[in-house]
C-alpha cells in the first residue's frame, strides 16, 4: 500500500486558514477548536477523501477543546497535519493524537505569550512609537511601519513554526521544546525588550515639579526643585511614575482607564501648583 503524503498546496491552504481565521471563532466552549477544525479541513478532505466515516471522525477530533498563543502556537496545527498523515497510514492512533493535542496547550501557550505577546509586540510598538516621535513625515512612518511590519513578521514566524511542526513531527517538537532553545530565545528577547522599553521611558516619560525654593533672607536666587532633583538623579521622577503605574496595573489590578485618570489628576494638580507658586508665568 502506497503511503499517503499531503501535497504542499494542501499544507499551504491549511496554514492560510489558520493564519487568517485563528482568532475569528474563539469562544469559551472549545477556545480555538473551530479554528483548528477550519485549518485542518483541507488536510482531512485530502487524506480521507475515500472514507466518509474516517473523515467525520477526523473533523470531530479537530473540533475538540484546544487553546494556544496563535503565532508561536502555529507549530501545533502544523504538527496535527503530520499526525493526521501518520494516522491515515496506520502509524498513530486517535488516543495518542488527542493526548498530544491536550499536552501541547500549556507549554505552547506559555511560551507564545511570553515570547510574542509580552516581548515581540511591545518591542515592535516601542520602535514604531520612537520613530513617530521624530515628528514631521515620521508621524505617518511609525504607524505605517507597524501596520505593515506586524502582519509580515507574524506570517514569517507562523509559517516557519507551522512547517517545523509538520516536518519535525512529535519527537522533533518535543526535542526542540526541551532543548532549551526557546528558553534562551525568550530570555534574550525579554532583555532586549526591557532595554528598548526602558530607553523609551527615559526619553518620553517626564515629570516636572513646579516648585521654587527661596532661601531665607532672599540673598541668593531661588532654587528650581525640579532642576535640583534631575542634577542629582536625571529622570528619576519619570522612572518612579512608570514603576508606580506598573505596580498599580500588575500588583493592584487597577484598570488602565483608572490609571490614566489618576495621571491626569496628578498632572492637573502639579500644573495648578505651578501657576499658584508663580513658576508658570
Amino acid at each position: 500500500m502506497t503511503r499517503k503524503t499531503l501535497k504542499q498546496e494542501t499544507l499551504n491552504k491549511a496554514w492560510r486558514n489558520w493564519y487568517f481565521w485563528h482568532g475569528s471563532s474563539q469562544q469559551a466552549e472549545t477556545m480555538l477548536g473551530n479554528a483548528v477544525g477550519h485549518a485542518m479541513a483541507p488536510v482531512i478532505e485530502e487524506l480521507y477523501s475515500d472514507n466518509k466515516e474516517e473523515r467525520i471522525k477526523a473533523y470531530k477530533r479537530s473540533l475538540t477543546l484546544f487553546n494556544t498563543e496563535q503565532q508561536v502556537g502555529a507549530i501545533c496545527p502544523g504538527l496535527f497535519c503530520g499526525m493526521e498523515e501518520a494516522n491515515v497510514n496506520g502509524e498513530l492512533n486517535e488516543e495518542v493524537m488527542q493526548a498530544v493535542k491536550v499536552g501541547l496547550i500549556g507549554p505552547t501557550s506559555a511560551i507564545g505569550d511570553s515570547l510574542w505577546v509580552a516581548t515581540i509586540i511591545p518591542l515592535l510598538i516601542t520602535i514604531c512609537m520612537s520613530i513617530t516621535n521624530f515628528g514631521g513625515t515620521f508621524y505617518y512612518v511609525g504607524p505605517l511601519l507597524y501596520a505593515i511590519g506586524y502582519p509580515i513578521l507574524t506570517a514569517i514566524i507562523s509559517k516557519r513554526l507551522w512547517n517545523l511542526g509538520y516536518k519535525a513531527g512529535l519527537e522533533g517538537v518535543h526535542q526542540f521544546m526541551n532543548s532549551g532553545t526557546l528558553d534562551i530565545l525568550t530570555k534574550a528577547m525579554t532583555v532586549l525588550g526591557l532595554l528598548v522599553v526602558g530607553a523609551l521611558t527615559a526619553s518620553n516619560v517626564s515629570v516636572f515639579v513646579p516648585v521654587m525654593i527661596t532661601p531665607p533672607g532672599g540673598e541668593t536666587a531661588a532654587i528650581n526643585l525640579d532642576a535640583l532633583i534631575n542634577q542629582i538623579f536625571p529622570g528619576i521622577l519619570g522612572l518612579l511614575l512608570t514603576l508606580y503605574v506598573y505596580r498599580l496595573y500588575t500588583k493592584k489590578n487597577v484598570s488602565p482607564l483608572k490609571i490614566m485618570a489618576l495621571v491626569l489628576v496628578i498632572s492637573i494638580i502639579l500644573t495648578a501648583l505651578g501657576y499658584l507658586t508663580g513658576v508658570y508665568a
